[in-house]
C-alpha cells in the first residue's frame, strides 16, 4: 500500500487532486469497516480477449477519438468489460491492480439498494409502506408520508441541496457528519447522519412528483434495513450479497462518528468484484449458481416513470430515469447503471449482454463533456461486440 502524500490536507482527501492517491487509499483516510467475503471459494470468470483500444467513436463535442486514447485522457483506474459473462477488456491505470479497493462513491447506493431487493423479496420491507412505518423518529421530519418505494426512486419532496463545490450545501455537512472532514471551526451542523436526517425539516414538492438526486435518501433507506434486521450494515451486505456472489476480496465501508457504514457513497471494493455485482443484475439476480436477488426486484428497476425525470439530468440522458437506486439510461430500451462522482459508473445493458466497469479519479466532481463521452465509448464497445 502506497504512503500517504505529504502535503495532502486531511480534509481534502476526497476531492481532486488527492483522488488520485486517496480513492485506492480509503482505509488510510478515515475510518472503515469490513464487509467480508465469506469463507467460500470466489466465483471465477471465464476470458475471451479482445483488443478493444483501437474502437473508434466520436466524443461529446463529435471529435473522432478511440476507446484507448479514452481511457488514457479520463483519469481511468481501472476499466473491465463482460461480454456474454466472459471478460474481454480488463486494464489498470494509476497503478491499480486486482486486488486494489477502490472507492466507488454513489455506486454505493445501488449496492445498498440491492441488498434491500433482497429484503423486499423476504417480505421484511414492504416499500409500498411509509418510511415511519420503520423508522418513526421520521415523523417530525420532512419525511413523513414518504414511501419507502418513492425514496428508492429519489422521488421524495424533502429539500436537500447536493452542491458538492458549496461548504453550505446539506452534502458538506453530510460531508462532515459522515466522518470525511474534520468538524470545521465555528461548525453547528450534524456531526453523525442520522442525526442529518432526523434534522430534515423543509419538503419542498409533494411526495412522488418529481425527481432530485439526494444522498440522504439511501442512507434513510440503509437505516430501515438496519432497524429491520438488527444488523450493521456492512454485515447485511456482507451475508446478502458479497459471501454470495464469489467475491474475490472482501469490500470496506466508510463509517461515520456512530460507526454506521455510508451506505450513499463509502463503499470500496475491487474492479472485478463491482463487476460480479453488474454481472448480477444482468442475470436477473442470479449469480455463482443461486438467486440471490428476486428477480422480480431486478426486473422491477426498468419499471422507471421518465415523466418525473427532468433536467438537469436529461442534459447527459435525454431520455433516462431513475429506479431502485439506478439511473436508468433510455427508459425505451434495457440499459442502466450504478453511477458515482469522480467517474465511477458500472453499466449494465441487455442489449449488448455487457457489463462495463469504469473506475476513475476525474479532477471534477460531475463534468457532462466526460459521461456523455464515456456513454459514447460504451456504446461503441457494444456494438462492435455485437458485430453491429
Amino acid at each position: 500500500m502506497s504512503k500517504r502524500p505529504g502535503k495532502m490536507p486531511i480534509a481534502d482527501w476526497s476531492i481532486a487532486p488527492w483522488n488520485r492517491w486517496s480513492f485506492q487509499n480509503v482505509r488510510q483516510c478515515t475510518v472503515t469497516e469490513e464487509v467480508w467475503r465469506g469463507a467460500g471459494e470466489s466465483h471465477s470468470f471465464s476470458y475471451s480477449r479482445e483488443d478493444l483500444e483501437p474502437i473508434a467513436f466520436q466524443d461529446s463535442k463529435g471529435e473522432n477519438t478511440t476507446v484507448g486514447d479514452w481511457l488514457n485522457a479520463s483519469y481511468t483506474d481501472g476499466f473491465l468489460v463482460t461480454h456474454r459473462g466472459r471478460i474481454v477488456f480488463e486494464n489498470y491505470y494509476n497503478g491499480m491492480t486486482e486486488r486494489s479497493l477502490h472507492l466507488s462513491q454513489s455506486m454505493s447506493k445501488s449496492v445498498t439498494a440491492v441488498t434491500l431487493g433482497i429484503l423486499i423479496g423476504r417480505g421484511l420491507v414492504d416499500p409500498q409502506l411509509p418510511v415511519t412505518n420503520y423508522l418513526p423518529e421520521l415523523e417530525n421530519t420532512a419525511y413523513k408520508d414518504a414511501k419507502v418505494q418513492q425514496v428508492l426512486d429519489m422521488a421524495s419532496g424533502v429539500a436537500f441541496d447536493e452542491d458538492y463545490l458549496s461548504e453550505k450545501s446539506d452534502i458538506f455537512e453530510m460531508d462532515v457528519a459522515s466522518g470525511w472532514r474534520p468538524v470545521p471551526d465555528g461548525y453547528t451542523g450534524p456531526t453523525n447522519v442520522w442525526d442529518q436526517i432526523l434534522g430534515l425539516k423543509n419538503k419542498e414538492a409533494e411526495h412522488g412528483s418529481r425527481y432530485l438526486y439526494r444522498s440522504i435518501e439511501t442512507d434513510v433507506l440503509a437505516h430501515i434495513m438496519e432497524r429491520v434486521t438488527g444488523l450493521s450494515l456492512s454485515e447485511l451486505v456482507s451475508r446478502e450479497l458479497w459471501s454470495k456472489l464469489g467475491c474475490e476480496e472482501s469490500a470496506c465501508f466508510t463509517v461515520d462518528p456512530t460507526g454506521y457504514a455510508m451506505s450513499s457513497g463509502g463503499l470500496n471494493a475491487t474492479l472485478r468484484d463491482y463487476t460480479r455485482f453488474g454481472q448480477l443484475m444482468l442475470n436477473g439476480g442470479f449469480a455463482n449458481g443461486q438467486q440471490i436477488v428476486p428477480k422480480f426486484w431486478v426486473e422491477d428497476t426498468l419499471n422507471c416513470d421518465p415523466s418525473i425525470f427532468g433536467a438537469p439530468y436529461t442534459d447527459a440522458l435525454p431520455y433516462g430515469a431513475y429506479r431502485n437506486q439506478f439511473w436508468i439510461e433510455d427508459h425505451r430500451k434495457r440499459a442502466y447503471m450504478a453511477l458515482g462522482i469522480y467517474g465511477q459508473v458500472i453499466y449494465i445493458n441487455h442489449d449488448y449482454q455487457t457489463v462495463m466497469t469504469k473506475l476513475s479519479t476525474w479532477p471534477e466532481p460531475t463534468e457532462l463533456d466526460r459521461r456523455i463521452t464515456c456513454f459514447n465509448a460504451f456504446h461503441a464497445i457494444g456494438q462492435a461486440l455485437n458485430g453491429s
